[in-house]
Formats: structure tokens, sequence, C-alpha cells
């Protein structure tokens, strides 16, 4: 007898039977069909109906399901075609939306949203979390996103932008106000005693490329009339409003400066460090000392974020203050003054200077700070409120992308097609078509400026500071993680193990993240109005 090859045979099989013949249309042919019952009158659950499938492969007898076939009514139908309209009138977002509020696990699903204050663009982990005690390797917590809706956890993107995620970016500002503060009235282990010191609020703009209109009275007035070699006025007598598409437009185009303006953005951070590299060597000078010997004596620290004009050009707001060599636990020396640091900024602004490599397209470029300076002292002695008002400005600004303040996009290019059809004006197009062709240069490619070209150039931090300025942003998340409850044990061990696995919501969920992340940011208005009511109008 052959054995059969693969497969164990089963021990009911019969090979004397026959196997039945497949008939087309089995469910209701005549010889495959057996009449179904009615059910009692009276009986909810409507015709109860017997079908036969077709013989199996064996070749045994063939298996019989019944089924049970609810009985609608007309109104019933009616009903679920009227709800399947409504529905269908819906916008996705919203048919989504239900879908999700009509899940078992959305009250665990909301928690995770609100744990993430709103966020726009989550990160979604999978994977555990183990406590174990350090001695006796007991297992003290264990986590898994098994459990989990979806089977993963959702995280903040922690994205600064507030055009990318606004709930992510108010929590960056307010990080972004506390470092600052910290540098200019104390805490976060920075000693108060640092308000005593000379501190300057520092502006500095970019140089001229071509005149532009402006907001205010009148624009640009002239009584000549006079007109650019390409036959466009130098003048413009309009009265133009702060929101005005024009304001920040070059009077002429073909007259504006833009591979300087590329490059300068590009050189900007090196300007910078050239600046306080001087600034040190000016207060050395004017203190007798040799120039490096200054870190013996007194240490400059400071905390800057760079600003889009209306033109699109980047201009510096900084804070600056002595210290001693130790920086805020030191106090510093007899001459380090306000006026001193003052006159030291002035000159170093008007005095440092980079030069852009050599091209034959462009040539060699000498590129400076602007013309426009500013530099106020920070007196010990004023309110409190006005060393806020610093800090909550440069957070403001913190949060601003490229696409929020006009000046590029808020995400990188890599086609010239990109370009064309980036939402931005004709200049900063332009800007960005001149980036684009510059990048292609062998002679600027260490400036990498086909990859910063969605703004325009510029390729240093929103936000820099020294080392001994204050706080950092790592110690201030850990600082909130630990408030709530985040942090590991003293004497446990922990194994993490985690991978990702995506990022963003569906359109539902979206739109109730949104919702969510308005009604936080409402909650935290109405409480610093109810503070500042309470002290007097100030936050």
């Amino acid at each position: 007898m052959p054995v059969l090859q693969g497969r164990r045979r089963p021990p009911h099989l019969d090979r004397t039977a026959a196997a039945l013949p497949r008939l087309p249309g089995h469910r209701n042919h005549p010889l495959t069909e057996t009449p179904s019952t009615a059910p009692p009158r009276g009986q909810p659950h409507g015709h109860r109906r017997t079908t036969t499938h077709p013989p199996s492969r064996f070749g045994g007898p063939p298996w019989k399901v019944t089924t049970i076939t609810p009985e609608y009514t007309p109104a019933d139908r009616r009903a679920v075609l009227d709800r399947a309209a409504r529905l269908r009138q819906l916008s996705e977002a919203d048919r989504d939306a239900i879908r999700l509020a009509q899940d078992p696990r959305f009250p665990r699903w909301l928690e995770q949203i609100t744990a993430t204050g709103g966020c726009a663009h989550p990160v979604h982990l999978s994977g555990s979390t183990t406590t174990l005690d350090g001695t006796t390797g007991e297992i003290l917590h264990h986590y898994d996103t098994r459990a989990e809706p979806g089977e993963r956890l959702l995280v903040r993107c922690r994205n600064r932008r507030a055009t990318v995620c606004p709930a992510c970016s108010r929590l960056h500002a307010g990080d972004t106000f506390h470092l600052v503060r910290a540098g200019l009235l104390g805490g976060k282990n920075i000693p108060a005693t640092i308000r005593n010191r000379p501190r300057l609020f520092v502006t500095l703009t970019a140089p001229s490329f071509g005149p532009v209109h402006r907001a205010g009275e009148r624009c640009r007035p002239r009584r000549d009339g006079a007109t650019c070699e390409h036959g466009r006025p130098l003048g413009c007598g309009t009265v133009h409003i702060p929101d005005a598409p024009v304001v920040g437009q070059p009077l002429c185009p073909d007259c504006y400066d833009y591979p300087g303006h590329v490059l300068w953005h590009a050189h900007a951070s090196k300007l910078w460090d050239r600046f306080v590299i001087d600034v040190r060597r000016r207060l050395a000078s004017a203190a007798g000392l040799v120039q490096s010997q200054f870190a013996r004596y007194a240490r400059l620290s400071f905390a800057r974020v760079a600003e889009y004009q209306k033109r699109a050009a980047v201009h510096v707001h900084a804070v600056v203050r002595l210290d001693g060599p130790n920086g805020p636990d030191d106090e510093p020396p007899v001459w380090g003054t306000a006026d001193r640091l003052i006159d030291a900024v002035r000159t170093s602004a008007r005095r440092v200077q980079v030069h852009t490599p050599y091209s034959p397209a462009v040539g060699e470029l000498a590129l400076r700070w602007g013309a426009q300076f500013d530099a106020r002292p920070l007196h010990a002695n004023s309110d409190g409120p006005a060393d806020d008002a610093v800090a909550a400005y440069v957070a403001k600004y913190v949060t601003k992308g490229a696409s929020e303040t006009g000046a590029g996009i808020d995400h990188r290019v890599t086609t010239w097609s990109d370009i064309d059809t980036a939402p931005v004006s004709a200049h900063v197009r332009t800007l960005m078509r001149d980036c684009w062709r510059l990048g292609a240069l062998p002679e600027y490619e260490p400036l990498h400026l086909r990859t910063w070209t969605h703004t325009l150039g510029y390729r240093g931090h929103i936000l820099t500071k020294s080392r001994a300025y204050s706080t950092t942003y790592a110690v201030l998340r850990a600082e909130r993680a630990h408030h709530v409850g985040h942090t590991d044990l003293p004497g446990t061990t922990t194994d993490r193990n985690w991978r990702y696995v995506g990022s963003g919501h569906t359109p539902g969920a979206a739109l109730i993240a949104a919702g969510l992340a308005d009604d936080i940011a409402r909650n935290r208005e109405a409480a610093a109005d109810e503070r500042s009511t309470r002290d007097g109008g100030f936050v």
C-alpha cells in the first residue's frame, strides 16, 4: 500500500466511498439546498437558513452550517441609510474622530494625547521598560506597550517651530524663557548676585544690500525723482502699513545684492564668533592686560537669538554679561564696568569683518555688521519685569519658523523645482535661487549652501549661549521629568528596549489633539492673567 507523502492519513478516511460531485451554484442548487423551517411566530431572530458546503478534498460528506438572518423592518433600513448618508456628508477628519471615539480603548488613547500636551506630530514608540532592584534583581516595575492602543506609546516631537507643532513650541519657548531669565536674575543653580553684574541687551543687524520698502510715515521720500540704471524709481512716497506685502521687498530687484545677502547669511555665525573674541580683546586692552591673560581676570557670558527681518536678513539680539574668571560664582574685577563693556561692544561691532573665499563669479567680499546698532545696559535697581520682558522677547523669536517670518520655509529643498513651488515672496524666491546657484560653485562647497537653501543660507542655531551663562535645555527637561516622576529610583537598574515605529496623527486624531492643545493654551493664559492681576499687573 503506498504511503502518503508530506502529511499523515486521517484515521476516518474511507477511500472506498466516491466523492460527491461539485455542483455549480451549490448554495441555491436543488440537490444541495435544504428547505428551511420558518421560526415560530414572535421569534426575534428572523429566518433560519441551512447552507450546504461542498465536500472536503478528502472525499468526505458535505458539512452543513446553519445561519440566522436578522429580519429588518423598512424603518430599520431607512435609519441605516440615513446614518450612512449623514456620515458621507462629514469630512474625513470628522469621520475618523467618530471612529476613534467609538473605540473601546479611546479613554487610554486620550490619556496619551493629554500627556503629550496635544503634540501635532508625536513620535510612536514600541517596546518596554523594566525596573529591577539593584541588589536582589527583583522586578519592581514593568511597562510594555503591548497593553497600549495600537501597541505603541506616543511621545512629544519637541519641534520648536510654532508652524510645525504649536504645543511643543510653547514648551520650548517656556524653557528658553527660564534659560535666559536665569542668566539675568539668577535661579536654576545660578546665584542671584549676577543681577548686580554689568549686563547689556545688544542688537546687531545685517548691512544694507540695497534699498527696500519700509513701514512708517513715508517709505523713501525723494524730491528729485531719480531712477536707477534699470529705470526704476529710487524713492517711494507711499505710507506702508507694517503688514503690507511690499514691506521688505527691494525697490529694484536688479540692483539688489542677492549674492552678498546669501554669503552674509552663510558667514553670520562666524562673524558673531569674531565679534565675541574682539570684545574680550577690547576689554583686556582697556584694563592694560595682555589679551591672552583676560580669562584669568574675567569671563564674558552671553545668550543670543537670531531673528529674520522683513527684508529676509538675519539680525541678532543678545544678552551679554561680565563675570569673574569662574563664571557666575565670581564677581568681575573692579575695572569691569558697564561703561567699558558698552565701549568694547560698540568698537567691536564696527571693526570685525569676515572675508569670503574668492570666486570668479562674485569676487572676495568683506562682510561686516550693519550700521544700525543698539546696546542698552540692564540696571540692577530697575523693576523685575524689565528683565522678564527681555527674556520673554528672546523666547518669542526662538519659536518662530522661517515660514512664519516670511524668510524661507521650514523644510529643506532637494531640487530646483522645490524652489519654484515654495510659498514665498518673489524676493525670498530669488534669494533661494541664488543660494542654490552659489552652492554649486566649488569655492563655496564648505558652506553647504544647497543644504541651507530653505533658510536662505543661514546655517547657525536660532539660540546659542556661552557655557557659563546659565542652565541648559537638558537640565530643564530633566527637572520637568523629575517633577512628573519620570526618573530612575536610587538603587535600581532600568532595562529599556524601545524602537521607532512611526509618527504623526490620523486626520481625526489630529483634530482632537489640536483641540486639546488649544484648551491647554487657553488655561495657561487664564492662569497667567490671574497671576498678573494678583501681583499688580506684573507676570
